[in-house]
């Protein structure tokens, strides 16, 4: 049987979040539901920090379905080459770009499921966009997430479907909205894969795995 964090316990887990940090952002910079979805499926295997700079100079040239898709793959390319799986994104791009043009006037759907079947994005990615860019109290589980919740056993799962699910049920519902931010951020800055900054940790005294 798996061992939870205790109600208690996680309520003050995620109550000295929000008192260290009330209302986090996701730290890739766009402009509109479109762009931060185009951010969101350049970040595959890729820092935001790259992505950042990367998306810079594509949004110059285009920040909207109809632009990207005159700019062409190959320009696409050239623009983003400095991040990783770069030919494939490109490809992705202007696949979701033409979707959006043909089936919904140019807008970013605000369903799952539709976000689901844009070419390149997956259910982190659509929970992310429902998120950031409409408000939706969704949880999108990258590596960070995955590796704080288990550690922490607010959310221990196999997977991160099993982890999403979890979550889900477990945060009290007035954090939800900024829930994966704080998991995102502490698992970036301080509950670090190898060498996790216990003493610089916030909830310490509350996780079974400190060191």
């Amino acid at each position: 049987m798996q061992n939870f964090l205790s109600e208690v316990d996680t309520i003050k887990v995620f109550e000295r979040f929000r008192k260290n940090n009330p209302k986090p952002k996701g730290e890739l910079k766009f402009t509109s539901p479109y762009t931060l979805l185009v951010a969101v499926v350049c970040s595959a295997q890729s820092t935001d920090k790259g992505v950042n700079v990367a998306t810079a100079k594509l949004f110059r040239e285009a920040n909207t379905p109809s632009k990207m898709v005159l700019l062409g793959e190959e320009r696409i390319i050239d623009l983003i080459r400095t991040i990783g799986l770069y030919r494939n994104k490109a490809k992705n791009i202007i696949g979701l770009s033409k979707v959006l043009l043909d089936k919904y006037e140019s807008k970013v759907p605000k369903n799952l499921e539709l976000l689901e079947q844009l070419p390149g994005v997956g259910r982190k990615t659509a929970n992310v966009v429902l998120n950031i860019a409409y408000g939706f109290p969704t949880i999108a589980v990258d590596t960070h997430v995955f590796r704080v919740s288990n550690r922490t056993t607010i959310a221990p799962g196999k997977n991160v479907r099993e982890v999403e699910t979890i979550l889900n049920e477990r945060v009290p519902k007035k954090f939800l909205v900024y829930a994966h931010h704080w998991l995102i951020l502490h698992g970036r800055y301080v509950c670090k894969a190898r060498s996790p900054l216990c003493n610089k940790c916030l909830i310490s005294d509350l996780c079974p795995s400190r060191l």
